[in-house]
């Protein structure tokens, strides 16, 4: 078959194309399962193997290389995960007959609940903030709009203004294999976002970055590494001894949501989950709060 004679750099190319063309995948994830990717490559090349020829067994014996470089069960279902999209490409694009990855297993991983703030603890951690400087108003509307609205850090750095209706009460949101949802936004939100804009307003703007929402003191939009830097900082000074970053802020709006009734496919649709599962995180920690009050607060559980 002529697809047998590419090379493996020509299928990779071939195989990234699809995700960006096909599966819509942003540049960030287009990179991370790229570099997964380079690890079952760089085993095929020590094996002297090509890899529309590997079999289970060697699926296997890459899956027990990774595990004694000392990479983390969770970084290695995560290599594993992006190894069988590679091969079900392969399959689909008729490069292999059979897919090798079927019965491919991942390493079992513990359950692990996300960290989360309470309601009080963000009120803390915007209270800490230095309103006296232009970056301080921006900093509160960030915090604000990430609990209030439950974004991911790349959709918040993306927001702009063309995508917000705050008349209505809703903000549009362009996330994850550029899928649109809209998303209500809280009142407190609106008011800190009013208090941004009008220090905005002053501000020299980069040609091209006007309609962005968030920027930096040079005029340009934000990154997401100055937004994870922000938050790690401020939750410093206010004290919250947590270890805090921007997601802490999506899962808190969603355990809030859970906590205070919401049904569980509302969530899903407010974070722009794909599949149910995902969102099922918070019917955990949901859990985990409620035996913690039972621990605290029955009769029978109380130390005399």
């Amino acid at each position: 078959m002529e697809k047998d004679k590419k090379t493996a750099r020509n299928i990779v190319r071939s195989y990234v194309r699809y995700l960006k063309l096909e599966r819509n995948y942003s540049p960030n994830t287009l990179e991370a399962y790229q570099h997964d990717l380079r690890h079952l490559l760089d085993y095929c090349e020590r094996e002297g193997k090509e890899p529309l020829a590997l079999k289970l067994e060697d699926l296997q014996h890459f899956a027990a290389t990774i595990h004694e470089l000392g990479i983390g069960p969770t970084s290695q279902a995560r290599i594993l995960s992006g190894v069988r999209s590679f091969y079900r490409y392969l399959l689909l694009d008729g490069y292999i007959d059979n897919d090798p990855t079927e019965l491919l297993e991942s390493p079992r991983l513990g359950e692990h609940l996300p960290e989360v703030l309470s309601t009080e603890e963000v009120d803390q951690l915007e209270d800490s903030i230095d309103l006296s400087t232009n970056e301080g108003h921006r900093n509160r509307a960030i915090i604000e709009v990430l609990f209030s609205c439950g974004l991911r850090v790349s959709e918040l750095v993306n927001l702009k203004y063309s995508d917000l209706f705050l008349e209505e009460g809703y903000i549009r949101v362009l996330g994850k294999g550029s899928k649109e949802r809209l998303v209500p936004i809280s009142e407190r939100a609106i008011h800190e976002l009013d208090n941004w804009r009008s220090v905005r307003n002053l501000m020299v703007i980069k040609p091209g970055e006007e309609d962005y929402v968030f920027l930096n003191r040079r005029g340009a939009h934000l990154t997401r590494t100055m937004i994870l830097i922000m938050i790690k900082r401020q939750a410093e000074a206010a004290g919250i001894a947590k270890t805090i970053s921007p997601h802490t802020l999506r899962h808190s709006f969603a355990t809030a949501l859970l906590e205070g009734g919401a049904d569980l496919r509302v969530i899903q649709a407010l974070l722009g989950h794909e599949s149910i599962g995902t969102t099922e995180i918070y019917t955990h920690i949901d859990t985990s709060t409620l035996r913690k009050e039972i621990l605290e607060h029955h009769p029978r559980n109380k130390k005399k």
